[in-house]
């Protein structure tokens, strides 16, 4: 399984799993426009810890 890293962009994380959605919306991240950016850039902007919401995808996919 591959391992979730704040520099990936979104659009590749849910290439890796699109479960990873929910997550995200869960998370307040609900706009479709950050496809394209980075999930550290992301979850910047929506006021949210990059590291902590990387540990989440990676416990999700089990990739720890």
């Amino acid at each position: 399984m591959q391992k979730i890293s704040k520099d990936m962009i979104i659009s590749d994380l849910v290439q890796i799993d699109q479960n990873i959605i929910p997550i995200l919306m869960r998370e307040g991240m609900h706009c479709i426009g950050c496809q394209a950016e980075s999930l550290e850039e992301a979850a910047l902007v929506h006021g949210l810890d990059p590291d902590v919401l990387v540990a989440r995808l990676n416990n999700f996919l089990g990739a720890e």
